[in-house]
């Protein structure tokens, strides 16, 4: 199991395509919710993403990438009005947000609920209209780097040559010698990752989280196949990480074959996850043995962001529906 980092690449001669889709709804999430505006008359908040439609791809070809996206957003809104502590509510429309425009020119519409409090409405309008853009642009540049790590191929030419890296055992530096020609199965240089993260809930809940197939479609939001059990196999993120349960101790360890669907072809990490109690929370302890060197700090990110703080999200929907 693991982050949604990368869409599926579909592979034909010369050209590799990858869907952008999944990542973009949850990194469009990450930079709209939360922009706050304010003046001496109110303060204003993007409260939430209440739909965002349509998709995103990104292809190389020859070396060059092209992207695609085309989306519909509507974001929620509140406010206050400091000098009488009125409330009040409203909308961010974006209907078209695609490569066909620039971000400066895209469509931005916000409405409120009747009533009072068109001051806040103003406001949105233009200091709220102006960070939402900038949070617009911040997705366009992330897609065209962060989304994008290690899409261009090398070309005919490079691939002839074989990188073999060794580390020196008492030196910090790598030996980087060529030999050709790459053959399948070349060993790649990994590093070992370790991370850990509190949890407010208890131990069983959170060993639930990551083996009950309706819990972990809940926190991914995305589609997953789980067989819970020693030699079972799962898919999450749509497909993009696939694995296998190498073992379980109910509510202590699950240890797992993992691997990222961009990732040279059958190679799997190792992912250690214990589980440990602790007063009122449960530590997740993970180690993470087996990453690609090139991928290190992507999976460290999309663990952060897409299994830690997307669980502590649907734990606190959970308490709230209480």
């Amino acid at each position: 199991m693991g982050p949604s980092i990368h869409g599926p690449a579909l592979l034909v001669p010369g050209r590799t395509e990858r869907d952008a889709t999944s990542w973009s709804k949850g990194k469009l999430r990450e930079l709209l919710v939360g922009i706050a505006v304010e003046n001496e008359t109110g303060r204003c908040e993007v409260s939430e993403l209440k739909q965002v439609e349509g998709e995103a791809s990104c292809s190389s070809r020859k070396g060059k990438l092209i992207f695609f996206y085309e989306w519909n957003i509507k974001l929620g809104w509140k406010g206050i009005i400091k000098e009488s502590g009125a409330k009040h509510k409203g909308l961010i429309e974006i209907p078209n947000l695609s490569e066909e425009n620039e971000v400066d020119d895209t469509e931005v519409n916000v409405s409120k609920k009747k009533g009072d409090g068109d001051i806040l409405k103003d406001l949105m309008k233009t200091a709220g209209t102006a960070k939402v853009r900038e949070a617009l642009g911040d997705y366009l540049e992330a897609l065209k780097t962060e989304f994008t790590m290690g899409m261009i191929l090398p070309t005919k030419a490079m691939a002839t040559q074989e990188l073999t890296i060794k580390r020196k055992l008492n030196e910090n530096t790598l030996q980087i010698q060529t030999s050709s020609p790459v053959a399948l199965g070349v060993r790649i240089p990994t590093v070992a990752l370790h991370m850990t993260e509190l949890f407010d809930t208890a131990v069983e809940q959170l060993y639930r989280i990551f083996t009950v197939k309706d819990l972990v479609q809940k926190f991914s939001k995305s589609p997953a196949v789980l067989e819970a059990e020693k030699g079972g196999k799962f898919q999450m993120f749509d497909g993009n990480i696939t694995g296998e349960y190498i073992e379980l101790l109910t509510n202590k360890k699950i240890v797992m074959k993992w691997r990222c669907r961009n990732w040279p072809e059958e190679h799997y990490a190792t992912v250690a996850l214990n589980f440990v109690p602790t007063l009122g929370q449960t530590e997740l302890q993970l180690d993470c043995k087996g990453v690609p060197v090139c991928k290190e700090e992507n999976i460290k990110f999309c663990w952060q962001k897409q299994h830690f703080e997307e669980i502590k999200g649907f734990l606190r929907y959970v308490v709230a529906l209480r």
